[in-house]
């Protein structure tokens, strides 16, 4: 028996919808990075994006755990000496909500040109609109 090579032409790709209303962060980012990398499929194989697309509704209902939102740091650097910034998780998402996915999903991510492919197919938006009715997301009970 032969060992089976997906191409790129058979990789049927769908949309899902996930709110993000009242989910913890860290388990709804590896249920996403999960369908962006197409590890749900059969027919996955690491050197090939089989994943699929993903809207995300809600993201600033986002939950977390513990202290986080006063602990959490997230870091910038302008390339200037002293350029560093720090802002807290409950400043970012005052801000950008979107952002503090965003940055979750992509840490989850391979660190290649397919991890950068992958993340393209992720769209996060603040409140319940999105404009990609017309592609028929399927919802994702997390």
């Amino acid at each position: 028996m032969k060992t089976y090579a997906v191409k790129a032409s058979e990789i049927e790709r769908r949309w899902w919808l996930v709110d993000a209303s009242d989910q913890t962060l860290g388990r709804l980012a590896t249920r996403v990075a999960t369908l962006l990398e197409g590890k749900h499929k059969a027919i996955y194989s690491p050197t090939i994006d089989t994943g699929d697309h993903v809207v995300i509704i809600n993201a600033a209902k986002i939950k977390v755990t513990g202290n986080k939102l006063q602990q959490k740091s997230y870091y910038r650097h302008s390339g200037y000496p002293g350029g560093l910034k720090e802002e807290s998780l409950e400043a970012v998402l005052a801000r950008k909500p979107e952002l503090v996915i965003e940055r979750a999903v992509k840490g989850m991510l391979p660190r290649n040109r397919i991890g950068r492919a992958m993340f393209k197919k992720m769209k996060v938006y603040t409140g319940a609109n999105h404009p990609h009715q017309a592609q028929r997301p399927t919802v994702v009970e997390l």
